[in-house]
């Protein structure tokens, strides 16, 4: 079997048996891809310890980091570990290859009083009645009272908000569910735009009543989209991918066409809104799940409890807030104590 023939299996175990996002599989796909093409798509069984290191070490050459030298590693060893267990080889060169320590760099992380700022702007263009503003405000303060990540938001449904406990359903990493539960702020933001904002967008759906492009968009009334049935209860049988969930009426959050809103949406949002407190507009939804950890240990929340919201399978990945938050008391001492 040629290695490209491989790699596509195991990808395709990876999407279908392990149900890794689709987000996840093509990044396993553009380290794969790489290999393949670096090694000229030999039969798998003739892929040596030597080769391997060349694609690193060509990689490296070109200027890729230690963490994403880490990551290919882990990849390849994926591949031979799956290939091993299919019968496909009888010896892994991957386990021969060394993984570079990974330089562990502190997340970006905005100040209280940045983001009330950020958050008042939010309301006071909402209160305008803008649609689309009033959607922002809600996915601004869903983003940083929950500390969801965006695809999590992004896939939330109207029946996941539970208005009266103040908790959202989440559908994380695995189709692993948690519940977490989200602020005064965040449900007064979700009212308004239940209100006043979500029916102006769903009304452009209706209106339009266009299949879905590629790139976006809503089937037509009644329809259901290729792939079968949407919404949670289809992905518990099984019979649906998260992707197939993004033209689902029943979204929270809907973009300017009335399609679910997507990740690059939200992205672009917190870049622009959030990214200049914190001197730079490469800055993803990621900074408010960030910003909602490291508050939170900073007011003396358990780093369990922060490791539940945040649905980590590991409390190490949790306790990287730790360090932010030491980091902040150290600035503060410094900035405040006579004899820092």
């Amino acid at each position: 079997m040629r290695t490209s023939e491989a790699v596509e299996g195991y990808l395709a175990h990876l999407a279908e048996v392990r149900r890794l996002s689709a987000a996840t599989v093509r990044a396993y796909r553009s380290d794969l891809d790489d290999l393949v093409r670096v090694l000229g798509d030999p039969p798998l069984t003739e892929v040596d310890v030597d080769d391997l290191r060349e694609w690193q070490w060509r990689a490296a050459r070109s200027g890729r980091s230690k963490a994403t030298a880490a990551r290919r590693t882990s990849t390849v060893r994926g591949l031979f570990a799956w290939a091993g267990e299919a019968g496909l080889v009888s010896l892994d060169p991957s386990q021969r290859l060394v993984s570079p320590k990974r330089g562990r760099t502190l997340p970006a992380v905005a100040t209280q009083d940045a983001l009330a700022e950020v958050l008042a702007e939010a309301a006071e263009r909402a209160e305008t009645g803008d649609a689309i503003a009033l959607r922002d405000h809600a996915v601004l303060e869903v983003l940083y009272g929950s500390g969801a990540r965006v695809s999590e938001t992004c896939g939330l449904d109207l029946d996941d908000v539970d208005h009266e406990r103040r908790t959202l359903r989440l559908l994380g990493k695995g189709d692993k569910e948690r519940v977490v539960p989200f602020g005064l702020p965040a449900e007064r933001a979700l009212q308004a735009y239940l209100v006043r904002g979500r029916p102006v967008l769903r009304s452009r759906a209706e209106a339009s009543g266009a299949r879905p492009s590629r790139g976006g968009g809503v089937s037509a009334k009644g329809a259901i989209p290729a792939g079968g049935p949407s919404g949670r209860g289809a992905e518990a049988a099984g019979a649906a991918l998260p992707s197939q969930r993004e033209h689902d009426h029943r979204a929270l959050f809907l973009g300017a066409k009335g399609a679910r809103l997507g990740p690059r949406a939200v992205h672009a949002l917190v870049s622009r809104t959030v990214g200049p407190r914190l001197g730079t507009e490469a800055l993803g939804p990621h900074a408010l799940r960030h910003s909602a950890a490291t508050h939170l240990l900073d007011g003396g929340a358990d780093l369990r409890a922060v490791q539940e919201i945040l649905g980590h399978a590991s409390l190490g990945t949790t306790q990287i807030y730790t360090h932010v938050s030491a980091e902040r008391l150290r600035e503060a001492y410094r900035l405040a104590h006579p004899r820092a």
